[in-house]
């Protein structure tokens, strides 16, 4: 089984670097992917958005990181999931709709998975709306330097604005871009993540189990395109595998495509590991032993 470079287990500013580096390496062989990246992360409104959408969840609302190291993680998630799906040769919606090609689909994947939060800087609640809004004048100062012709531009906008709409499943999202950019998110549930929430006085079970996953890595199934492998160092961390990760896959197009195995790592510790490995049933919307 052929393991990619991408891991999430490292204190932050590892993560971002890891991120920024995995992110970087995915989109070597696509040039316009890359300027969109570039582009982004150089973005002063996107830079403001995500330090105030971070502001507001963690510490008005207690909740995990939002903001820009969540946006660089989930980029990276997203663009190794692309990259194993496209191996795999599952048709794109970029390319079945006429936008594009490959690249395209890069770019729709990678700002739509690194922006689908940006609504959290209103509010919580309706955040996935507010993100189409505020993403607008974003994506239209990196889209015209990407796409001179106005129709494809457009296109391509249409498909990143219905990844962050549907990213948290409500509505549920109807292409496999956005599918990407739901699971991705849902990839980013590690301790490193949680720790913050947690300090900051938020003791609940989303904390708590975050703080179980010790690490996440994406890779190549044998089965199915893609294998997410979840490690937890104690067996809470299945609340947040469950509730976060497993229901963006069930419930978006990568459904057919993408299986996750969360286990213990069986090392020491205090935990009694009431679950030492499971797996998400291919044909059935739970988990079972494996």
């Amino acid at each position: 089984m052929q393991e990619r470079v991408f891991h999430v287990a490292s204190p932050k500013a590892k993560l971002y670097s890891e991120a920024d580096q995995a992110i970087r390496e995915r989109l070597k062989d696509f040039p316009k992917a890359l300027k969109a990246y570039e582009m982004l992360v150089q973005d002063p409104e996107a830079r403001a958005g995500w330090n105030m959408a971070n502001y507001l969840t963690m510490r008005k609302l207690g909740y995990n990181d939002h903001g820009r190291v969540h946006a660089l993680l989930t980029g990276a998630a997203s663009v190794a999931i692309l990259a194993l799906l496209s191996e795999a040769g599952v048709r794109l919606d970029t390319v079945e709709s006429g936008a594009g090609e490959l690249e395209d689909a890069y770019v729709v994947v990678l700002l739509s998975t690194m922006l689908h939060d940006l609504g959290n800087q209103v509010h919580r609640f309706g955040h996935e709306a507010f993100g189409v809004v505020l993403a607008l004048p974003i994506l239209n100062r990196i889209l015209d330097k990407l796409y001179p012709d106005p129709e494809q531009r457009t296109a391509i906008r249409a498909l990143i604005l219905h990844g962050i709409y549907s990213h948290d499943l409500s509505p549920e999202p109807l292409t496999v871009e956005a599918g990407i950019t739901a699971v991705a998110d849902g990839t980013d549930i590690t301790k490193g993540r949680g720790r913050k929430a947690f300090q900051l006085g938020s003791i609940d079970i989303h904390s708590i189990s975050a703080l179980a996953v010790d690490e996440v890595r994406i890779l190549k199934g044998e089965k199915v395109p893609v294998e997410i492998q979840v490690t937890m160092n104690n067996s809470a961390g299945i609340f947040q595998v469950e509730e976060t990760l497993t229901k963006k896959v069930l419930k978006s197009p990568l459904r057919p495509y993408v299986t996750v195995v969360a286990m213990t790592d069986g090392e020491g510790g205090q935990d009694q590991r009431i679950v030492h490995r499971v797996r998400l049933h291919e044909t059935e919307d739970r988990f079972v032993l494996d």
